[in-house]
């Protein structure tokens, strides 16, 4: 029977019965072109791939920050467990899940040497979600007593990122004084608040995000600077230095923070606003094969599948809640979507994605890395909710 016999039938028994004439609802169109059931197998391919890979790291030159790499509770793997855990309850996929579980009990809920660091901070968004997933408060010990110690002693250290000893890392890394810190501490921390209940935890985010991102943010151009060496630093053609995967972290970080910011909490309306702001930037600076350019402001060179990530997962978590509309966002989302998924060989390999830096730099197809993975399936955990019903939905679990 089709929709309109059935909707003449209903209008039918309605007269007959005094009732009030229902409507049903037509098919919701799909905002993207590929079928949920692809999109799903993609995003089980490539972390399955990566899954296999955990234990060695041969496709990262020694060169390119190895160590980084295999440190398990360092901001690269990280950000593949936040993707890979917002994948796995996107799917409801099992096998996922208990991988990033196994992962959190290998590392005891614990963090890496640096008491005080964005990028060591990452990785506790993972805990709190196991400890969320699991019901087990206990694996927030260690995640409460670290930003505990903070907030006994907050920073009050310049935001400059020029400031630095003779060895190790600039003063200003204490506090969130780079892009990238916008994805790894503030979502950690609002999740926190949010699980434990806890509002210090959120009000030190606040408080902090809002000092980085009126350091960093370019009001006219409505994208960050990766730090405050590039406020004034210019390309060889005289434009304004914008890293693409620098504003995917923080449009990303924006989207992560939103999702768990209680909706009546008094910074929301501006968290949105530069959120919607972002998106409106963002969107035209997309290149015809579907990729962000690595500097923004730049003609793309080659295609970057990490900065495309987070932008692709952003903007379509923003369509998914109501912040931005669909017809307007969905074309650059599909668009961005095709590029992502023939970026993955036949085994699974995410490529092109730019290895560890802090600036525009080359990419090669055979470039990958955990956080690339991350980003895209935090793409794919959001498209799929946009993409076309299939005749024949994603079954079962990912291959081991």
């Amino acid at each position: 029977m089709t929709l309109k016999t059935l909707l003449k039938a209903a209008a039918a028994l309605a007269i007959l019965t005094g009732a009030a004439t229902p409507t049903l609802a037509a098919p919701k169109a799909a905002v993207v072109s590929a079928p949920v059931s692809a999109i799903d197998a993609a995003g089980r391919k490539v972390a399955g791939w990566q899954l296999s890979h955990m234990d060695n790291f041969d496709y990262v030159p020694v060169s390119q920050f190895r160590k980084d790499t295999e440190a398990p509770r360092d901001w690269i793997q990280a950000a593949f467990y936040i993707g890979l855990y917002t994948f796995a309850d996107a799917t409801q996929d099992p096998y996922l899940t208990t991988a990033v579980l196994r992962h959190g009990e290998a590392e005891g809920w614990g963090f890496d040497h640096r008491p005080r660091h964005a990028d060591a901070d990452a990785t506790g968004a993972v805990w709190v979600w196991a400890a969320a997933r699991t019901k087990d408060p206990s694996k927030l010990a260690p995640i409460r007593a670290r930003f505990d110690a903070v907030l006994a002693d907050p920073s009050t250290v310049s935001l400059d990122f020029s400031l630095k000893p003779a060895k190790g890392e600039p003063y200003c890394q204490v506090r969130w004084c780079w892009s990238d810190a916008i994805f790894m501490a503030p979502p950690a921390w609002t999740s926190l608040s949010k699980v434990s209940g806890d509002q210090r935890y959120l009000a030190h985010a606040d408080s902090e995000f809002w000092a980085t991102h009126d350091y960093l943010y370019d009001k006219a151009e409505h994208l960050y600077y990766r730090d405050s060496r590039f406020i004034t630093r210019r390309s060889d053609a005289g434009a304004k230095i914008f890293w693409g995967r620098g504003n995917g972290w923080a449009f990303a970080g924006l989207a992560r923070i939103l999702q768990d910011l209680p909706a009546n909490h008094p910074s929301r309306p501006k968290y949105e606003a530069v959120f919607k702001q972002m998106a409106a930037r963002i969107a035209p600076l997309q290149g015809e094969q579907g990729y962000w350019p690595v500097s923004l402001l730049e003609p793309q060179k080659t295609p970057e599948t990490s900065g495309t990530g987070f932008f692709v997962y952003g903007l379509a978590w923003g369509v998914n809640h109501g912040l931005l509309p669909g017809a307007k966002y969905g074309p650059v989302i599909d668009k961005g979507w095709k590029a992502l998924d023939a970026a993955i060989e036949p085994d699974g390999r995410l490529g092109w994605v730019q290895r560890v830096g802090a600036a525009p730099d080359q990419v090669g197809p055979d470039d990958t890395q955990l956080y690339g993975v991350g980003a895209f399936l935090l793409a794919a955990s959001e498209v799929r909710k946009l993409g076309q019903v299939s005749s024949s939905p994603s079954q079962g679990q990912t291959k081991r």
